[in-house]
């Protein structure tokens, strides 16, 4: 049963075949630490550790290498404005190399709660400066290179193939329509290397054959990838956000360096949105994992909302489909408790059914779906038990891990129901059912037994 991706290079559902036998080398563009991950940031990690669990799902080796963009990424992603990380600095006091660790540790305690599987690799940029020169000075010995006043630019007008990968018209683009020029030949072409500008300016910088500088955002994850996969490895993933320009200049630079696209097979997730408009930092309106949390949501309901849509599809977060998919969770994980502590071997008729889901460029809404028609099928219980665990190594919902929390009834929730006890006494049925309204929002149900009203956790 083969594995199907949608190649956005090709435009086309492709079937997956890795470069080498048995293993795949999967590089993720990372966060830029300048400030805490947002839930849409987090769902294309999210999206990422479906797709890595889907490769380990068919039997493949997974070498996963994923950058932390600590340096060089500018307000403007097409290499206008300033540092966002020099520019975080000057506005808290502390130093850029402080704030890139402390969102870099608030990134990797966010992908713990959402039980993403850690990268192989972690390669940060200020760590491959090296690499990143290299690159840039075989650039410029092939004649792709141009210096302007601050800074060496990639000559895209070299390259009939550049802007392949987003379809973009070159002939369509106007100055000053996505970015002012400045010196830069063409609208279309990017900084490798920026120059400092006033000395002592800047806390992140570093001397190169061009002068004291930084690189630029793209140049940095070309290196790493090549460094830590090759000129030309299998799958290279991101939100779609990066299509127009991050990836697109990542492939003009390895192209002209090695001939390669970088990576056979291109992914992109799609936004999770809030009405109308995407889950922006930029906009002042995202919200943090730990802001759910703090509202008394378990993390892994995001990642069971986030398993509900497909990736390439566009997700709407309200906080009705919040506690939909909390509810859903509670109900899982229950259901899964107890099928009891035995396990026999796993089903293969229904693994069959799983894995076709999952291979069907990772249709997880599909798959999550199966798993609820295999928990409601006639099998043994303990069969069921052994095909969810195998199941659940590609969901990543821990559900034979969880255990029911045996937890006092929060008072509230005791009030609401002396409340509703007294409401059904004198017959007033429509305020019984808002109060146990309330305590389901609340993650209890309230069941009428033969000895009186019980509370239990949805």
């Amino acid at each position: 049963m083969t594995l199907h991706l949608y190649d956005t290079y090709a435009r086309s559902l492709r079937p997956f075949e890795p470069l080498a036998a048995g293993h795949a080398g999967l590089y993720a563009c990372g966060p830029t630490v300048y400030d805490y991950a947002h839930i849409g940031n987090l769902r294309t990690y999210l999206f990422v550790d479906g797709l890595r669990r889907a490769l380990a799902f068919n039997g493949l080796q997974v070498r996963h290498v994923m950058n932390i963009t600590d340096v060089g990424h500018l307000t403007s992603d097409a290499d206008s404005g300033d540092d966002k990380i020099e520019a975080r600095s000057a506005r808290s006091g502390k130093s850029a190399w402080d704030i890139a660790i402390e969102f870099t540790r608030a990134f990797e305690g966010d992908l713990r709660a959402l039980n993403i599987l850690p990268p192989t690799v972690w390669c940060r940029a200020t760590d491959h400066i090296a690499e990143q020169i290299d690159f840039i000075r075989d650039l410029e010995a092939k004649g792709y290179t141009y210096r302007t006043d601050d800074g060496i630019y990639f000559d895209t007008t070299r390259q009939d193939s550049y802007g392949k990968l987003a379809r973009l018209q070159r002939d369509g683009l106007q100055a000053g329509e996505r970015v002012e020029l400045g010196d830069k030949r063409d609208i279309c072409d990017f900084a490798l290397w920026k120059f400092s500008g006033v000395p002592g300016q800047r806390q992140m910088e570093w001397d190169s054959p061009w002068g004291l500088g930084f690189p630029g955002w793209h140049i940095e994850c070309s290196a790493m990838a090549e460094k830590h996969l090759g000129a030309y490895f299998d799958i290279h993933c991101g939100g779609e956000d990066h299509v127009a320009v991050h990836h697109s200049n990542e492939i003009a630079q390895t192209e002209a360096r090695h001939g390669t696209r970088l990576a056979n097979f291109w992914l992109h997730g799609a936004f999770l949105k809030t009405g109308a408009a995407k889950m922006s930092k930029s906009a002042g309106d995202f919200l943090r994992l730990d802001s759910l949390v703090q509202q008394g949501v378990d993390p892994l309901a995001y990642r069971y909302l986030c398993l509900g849509a497909h990736y390439r599809s566009s997700l709407n977060f309200t906080d009705e489909a919040l506690r939909a998919a909390a509810s859903g969770l509670a109900r899982l994980r229950v259901t899964v408790h107890g099928l009891g502590e035995e396990q026999g071997d796993a089903d293969p008729a229904w693994l069959a059914r799983f894995t076709a889901c999952i291979n069907d460029d990772l249709n997880y809404p599909r798959a999550l779906a199966t798993a609820w028609e295999l928990l409601k099928s006639a099998l043994p219980d303990a069969v069921k038990k052994a095909t969810m665990a195998r199941c659940d190594a590609a969901l990543g919902l821990g559900l034979l891990a969880w255990r029911p929390v045996q937890a006092a009834v929060p008072a509230q929730v005791q009030a609401w129901m002396a409340q509703r006890a007294a409401a059904r006494v004198e017959r007033r049925w429509a305020e019984a059912d808002r109060l146990r309204a309330l305590a389901r929002a609340a993650g209890y149900d309230i069941d009428d037994t033969p000895q009186g009203q019980q509370a239990r956790l949805l």
